[in-house]
């Protein structure tokens, strides 16, 4: 992505969902891991493609490439909180 993740706003999003914490994402600190993010960005994507109307993930010969993920955290999040997640599109290549 060319823009600074700080600069973005809700404008720049096309689509948000709200992701529930599982008991098992807590680590030993308290608080979700790290390497459960990106669990939740896969979680993201597809439901937009789904959405969209282009995977269906019983009959759709491709998959969903995710080129670039980036995460900005404003606070820890914990076993039972609601995670607000979204997903900004940038245009790739020269086109």
């Amino acid at each position: 992505m060319s823009q600074d993740l700080k600069t973005l706003t809700r404008q720049d999003f096309v689509h948000f969902m709200a992701i529930p914490t599982r008991w098992r994402d807590n680590d030993v600190y308290g608080h979700v891991n790290n390497v459960n993010y990106y669990s939740y960005f896969d979680t993201v994507v597809n439901q937009y493609l789904i959405e969209q109307g282009v995977l269906d993930i019983q009959k759709s010969p491709g998959v969903g490439r995710v080129a670039q993920t980036g995460c900005s955290s404003f606070s820890s999040i914990a076993f039972p909180d609601l995670t607000p997640a979204g997903l900004c599109r940038t245009p790739m290549g020269n086109a």
